[in-house]
This record gives C-alpha cells, sequence and structure tokens, in this order.
C-alpha cells in the first residue's frame, strides 16, 4: 500500500526558527491530531518516518517536522532543549488545521521533548515517550557514547552536519533544562505512555521504569520484548497498538 500523501508546510517557532514540517490527513479518527517528534539526526522525510506516520494516520490527521538544526529546518540542535518550541509550533499547527484533540508521539530525544513539552507548556491530551532517556549526560551504552562524541566534539559536530544533515549547536546547556524525570510528574492528568524496549542499546530499562515512577497517574508502562531503539525499530504492529492506545484514551 503507497504512503498516505503528506501535505508540507513551514513552521515559525516562538524564537523564530522556521521549522520544516508536513500534515497527512486522517484515514480515521478525524477529530484527533497526533503529532510525531522524530529522535536525533532523524527526519519526517525519512522512511521510517513516513511510515510510522501513514501507520498513525489510521487513527487520526497527523503532523510530522523536523527539529531544529535538522534537515530542512533552520537553526541548530540543542539536543533536547529549546526543542520543545518546535514541539509547541507543530501542536498549534495540528490546532489550527482543525483537530479538536492533539496527542505528541515522540521517539529518543524526541520523547524526552514531548515529556518536557507536556509538563512545560502542557496544551496535548495525551503524550507517548518511546524509547526516551530519563536523564541527561547518560553514557553507560557504546551508542551513547557515539552521541555524545557528535555533540560534544568539533569533529563529531561536522560528522553530524555532513552525514545527517544535523547542526549541532556548540557549548554546554546553561542552565542544564529539566530532566525528563524531573519534569515527567508535571504531566498529570495528561494520560501518558512510556513504550521501551528490553533490547535497546541506547538506554536501558532502569530509564523507563525511572520515568515512570516518577510520573503521576494517568500512566501506562509496556515493556516491549526485542524491541530495539525509537522509530528504526519499532514494527507496523507496535505503532498500530500505540495508534490504538490513543484513539482508546481519548474517548
Amino acid at each position: 500500500m503507497p504512503l498516505a500523501t503528506a501535505f508540507p508546510a513551514t513552521l515559525m517557532t516562538k524564537d523564530g526558527v522556521r521549522i520544516d514540517a508536513a500534515h497527512t490527513p486522517s484515514r480515521g479518527d478525524v477529530d484527533l491530531g497526533i503529532v510525531i517528534a522524530h529522535g536525533f539526526t532523524g527526519s519526517w522525510r525519512e522512511g521510517t518516518t513516513r511510515r510510522i506516520a501513514h501507520v498513525l494516520s489510521g487513527f487520526g490527521g497527523v503532523v510530522a517536522f523536523d527539529f531544529r538544526g535538522h534537515g530542512r529546518s533552520g537553526g541548530l540542535s540543542t539536543v533536547g532543549d529549546a526543542e520543545v518550541l518546535d514541539l509547541d509550533a507543530a501542536v498549534a499547527h495540528a490546532r489550527s488545521v482543525g483537530y479538536s484533540r492533539v496527542a505528541t508521539v515522540g521517539f529518543s530525544m524526541g520523547a524526552a521533548v514531548a515529556i518536557r513539552h507536556a509538563a512545560l507548556h502542557r496544551g496535548t491530551d495525551a503524550v507517548v515517550a518511546v524509547s526516551a532517556p530519563a536523564r541527561w549526560y547518560y553514557r553507560g551504552t557504546r551508542p551513547m557514547r557515539q552521541v555524545h562524541w557528535a555533540i560534544e566534539r568539533t569533529s563529531g559536530r561536522l560528522a553530524a552536519r555532513l552525514a545527517k544533515r544535523t547542526r549541532i549547536q556548540s557549548g554546554k546547556w546553561d542552565p542544564v533544562p529539566l530532566a525528563p524525570h524531573e519534569a515527567v510528574e508535571r504531566i498529570a492528568p495528561t494520560p501518558l505512555l512510556i513504550v521501551h524496549g528490553d533490547a535497546d542499546t541506547f538506554f536501558p530499562l532502569d530509564h523507563p521504569h525511572q520515568l515512570f515512577d516518577a510520573a503521576r497517574e494517568p500512566k501506562e508502562l509496556w515493556i516491549e520484548r526485542g524491541y530495539g531503539h525509537a522509530e528504526s525499530s519499532a514494527t507496523p504492529d507496535l505503532i498500530k497498538r500505540i495508534g490504538a492506545w490513543l484513539s482508546e484514551v481519548q474517548r
């Protein structure tokens, strides 16, 4: 089956960054808008994200976008800090095209942003955090040590720009933004679903458990057997179950 048609859009954040986005109209529940927040170095134009948007469009309309510093969006990536403004612009766009209920579905870095956005900006009706980090500066796995090299070293930032079209801001956070495990308790009473794989090579299972323990009801935790990390490992079946959860929790 061909992928559903995505209509490109250009959004503007509250701090003046141009965001490349697209709207895939609903094939199902026309009242529900689902905003997809991709992982670090990802893009809404990548095949994996497009396929996720196609599956989710069976449950609601989908707004996907590129975070600042990624793909065709402007600005520089702050790796989870100012990105809450990008997500806020995408949520506002979903409202503007007519969706009365809007949920966010974030993957990896995008999941951390979805948690922080729901805690700090509110305005969403449900949050799904897939493969989310619970805390900053985690270096306990080889993939995360590679991520920190890409963020912290000049050579790493150059490699990310050339290989992934990801432009990363140099320097350290000042101040350090509220970590996901610190923010997550503020999401309630908005429903929260945390999804994590037991084969995640980036963030082990103490991350979803830390998030779940810190969150308040209503909340759910799915530990998926054999599931790896973020968009690249997400099966159509898992995405369908997430879509069904969004449809059910919104009734």
